[in-house]
């Protein structure tokens, strides 16, 4: 005899908008295949790294008319059951409507050891899935290191492991960062 286990449908973004204003302003929700997900407050040294990050993208977005920013959703017109929030967000063009970025160039993610397997899995399968991204970066917080996912000009996505001593190229915004950069202020 077998069991059919139930599953709860997956939820849609306008039914996850609709739950998530209900809900009190200090809690931040992303939806994650279907399921809504509520994120924990991060680490100081989680948020150092962020904020490094964040500094030294929008330098180089802001020369190539861009920003670099936190607290943005995602969007894919073509997949209606995830909306994750990445760490930092680059993109180009106006102002958005609403908090959800649909045109992303650059998106990263500072891992923690609560959100790895959702940033490396769930989060990276959607990012890959987004027409305009160009870099995914993954940012580790308890040792140097930067993997950079980069698509060319085809469906096709590179990676690379970048240690202290390098620098992380970044040809769409046409400049780099020193890997050590997004490290300052952090003991390791």
């Amino acid at each position: 005899m077998t069991l059919a286990l139930r599953r709860e449908p997956r939820l849609r973004f306008a039914d996850f908008l609709a739950m998530i204003r209900a809900r009190p302003d200090d809690e931040r929700w992303e939806l994650l295949d279907g399921e809504p997900v509520l994120m924990a407050p991060q680490s100081e040294r989680h948020q150092q790294i962020v904020m490094n990050l964040g500094r030294n993208l929008a330098e180089l977005a802001d020369r190539v008319g861009c920003r670099a920013l936190p607290g943005l959703g995602l969007r894919n017109e073509f997949v209606d059951d995830d909306a994750p929030f990445p760490d930092i967000v680059v993109r180009c063009g106006p102002l958005l409507p609403d908090g959800y970025a649909r045109d992303p160039i650059l998106v990263a993610e500072v891992l923690s050891p609560s959100t790895m397997h959702n940033d490396r899995g769930r989060k990276a399968a959607f990012y890959q899935s987004l027409q305009t991204l160009r870099a995914f970066l993954i940012v580790y917080q308890d040792e140097p290191r930067v993997e950079v996912w980069q698509r060319g000009n085809g469906p096709d996505w590179s990676v690379r492991a970048l240690g202290r001593d390098d620098t992380l190229p970044l040809p769409d915004l046409a400049g780099s960062v020193p890997v050590a950069a997004l490290y300052a202020g952090i003991p390791l």
